[in-house]
């Protein structure tokens, strides 16, 4: 009897697909076994697999970065029973695989892997990570709101859209809004608080007006990445007060 090698990803789908997906299908494949992983039993059994593919090398060198990428991300981690050579599907790895919604929630961690605006790295990005999509939004622009409040010095009375319009009306006659950019062109300044405006209106109060869809988690992202742009357009805004009055 003729023992046959089953490669852990399709030939096809190591040629065609970027790492991320060849690590992702390969997760699949580890994430199904019962003992503990080597890399070199893992690579060697794909060699084995792949002996009468025309390109063997390439297609074991490309499951070799999905295996890095694995570790990379902390999906495939080290087993601390066993001696350094030994991994195992992480307890992030396995929740990716059973969750219907585990790769998007991934790729949506993905999008804040990075360093947000101070105002964003507490409460926001906590309850992003745990799912609560619709208060990390609410968080996100509500640091928004108040930081272009303590920016313009504008009276508390003012909120979302009318603050915003207050803080950067466009210059006319020598007046405008405190943070608006006296020197851009008249279409950039009005550009830029609609901007402000329009994410307030659409995105701090989205329970009401129905606005984000808080089921998708990649588009809860992308709102905490728009209310860091703001911020950091914030900031802007107050290095250019600072130069004004020197």
């Amino acid at each position: 009897m003729n023992f046959r090698y089953v490669p852990p990803v399709d030939a096809e789908q190591i040629r065609q697909l970027p790492t991320r997906d060849v690590a992702l299908l390969l997760l699949k494949h580890l994430a199904s076994n019962t003992g503990y992983l080597q890399y070199v039993g893992t690579m060697g059994s794909a060699r084995q697999a792949f002996q009468d593919e025309p390109d063997t090398d390439a297609l074991v060198d490309r499951l070799s970065d999905a295996w890095c990428w694995l570790e990379a991300n902390a999906l495939l981690v080290r087993e601390p029973s066993q001696s350094e050579a030994f991994r195992r599907v992480s307890r992030d790895g396995r929740d990716l695989m059973k969750d219907p919604q585990g790769i998007t929630r991934f790729e949506a961690r993905e999008r804040l892997a990075g360093p947000l605006h101070p105002a964003l790295e507490g409460t926001v990005r906590t309850n992003f990570h745990l799912g609560d999509y619709e208060t990390a939004c609410f968080a996100a622009m509500k640091a928004v709101e108040v930081a272009v409040r303590d920016a313009s010095g504008l009276d508390n009375s003012l909120v979302g859209v009318h603050l915003m319009r207050a803080a950067f009306q466009p210059h006319k006659n020598g007046k405008g809004g405190p943070l608006a950019d006296a020197g851009a062109e008249g279409g950039e300044q009005e550009a830029a608080s609609a901007l402000f405006a329009g994410a307030m209106g659409a995105f701090k109060n989205p329970s009401s007006h129905r606005t984000v869809d808080f089921d998708d988690p990649i588009e809860a992202a992308e709102i905490i990445q728009f209310a860091d742009l703001l911020l950091r357009q914030v900031e802007r805004a107050k290095r250019r007060q600072a130069a004004a009055t020197v």
